[in-house]
């Protein structure tokens, strides 16, 4: 019999770790490393070299921007940084919420990636979001975020299966959607599955469906000059690449004696 975990709904990425590896293993994170990479010296410049990863996960794309930059990744799931210590251990990494930015120092670069922006509650908690985002940000770095959903596009009720394995584990996914107002349900039900075990939890995500003006105007509030490009990732659903603009401040001017 499975043994049942996470009614009525277990924190999102809290217990399912592995299973969230396991699931996402085809998505072409190298692929998509490389094309940030672009972005960054397009809008930002060859000599961009740190980067902050904000809601990294597991660390699938910081495995592979570790090459090119110094990285942070900040994430609230203890079991997400756990795994992306393993898989990119040159880098550092904090545990907090994207909405502190609980993290020291400025980048060339502020990435948020796989629609964790999603998470957020409001317009409001938006801005003041992107707001750390940019006074992590150094003046002309970029900020690369890949949206949730809009409106328009949420597809509900609908409901999906998926099923992925590694090994001797099997992760069967059963995802039902729903709305409420401009918020995005999503009641995922997970079966893992090795020999001798069988597990069962259930997750509730909740996620804003955030239009493209709604998003264009947050930046804006940051400070922040985006512009919203098509297809983006792999996922489709775009990419916002935002530069802070301004002049960094002169060097400090030396005294008759070189003080």
């Amino acid at each position: 019999m499975p043994s049942r975990r996470g009614s009525p709904g277990s924190a999102p990425y809290q217990e399912m770790a592995e299973a969230y590896d396991i699931l996402h293993a085809d998505r072409p994170y190298a692929q998509e490393a490389r094309a940030i990479r672009a972005l960054v010296r397009r809008h930002a410049g060859p000599s961009a070299r740190t980067l902050l990863d904000v809601a990294c996960g597991t660390g699938r794309h910081l495995e592979h921007l570790v090459r090119w930059f110094d990285c942070t990744g900040l994430d609230s799931s203890a079991a997400m940084l756990a795994r992306a210590r393993q898989r990119a251990p040159s880098a550092r990494y904090v545990k907090g919420r994207m909405q502190d930015v609980p993290v020291g120092g400025r980048f060339d670069v502020v990435t948020c990636l796989f629609s964790a922006i999603g998470y957020l509650r409001s317009r409001a908690e938006l801005e003041r979001t992107l707001s750390g985002f940019s006074g992590h940000l150094a003046v002309g770095g970029v900020v690369i975020v890949e949206p949730f959903l809009t409106p328009e596009a949420w597809r509900t009720p609908y409901l999906s299966t998926e099923t992925q394995s590694s090994g001797d584990t099997r992760v069967l996914r059963m995802s039902l959607s729903s709305r409420r107002r401009q918020r995005a349900i999503l009641d995922l039900h997970y079966l893992v599955g090795t020999p001798g075990r069988v597990r069962y939890v259930h997750e509730r995500h909740d996620l804003a469906l955030f239009g493209t003006r709604t998003m264009l105007g947050a930046f804006r509030a940051a400070g922040l000059r985006a512009v919203h490009l098509l297809p983006g990732l792999s996922t489709g659903r775009g990419l916002y690449v935002a530069v802070k603009e301004g002049r960094p401040a002169p060097p400090p001017r030396r005294t008759a004696s070189g003080a």
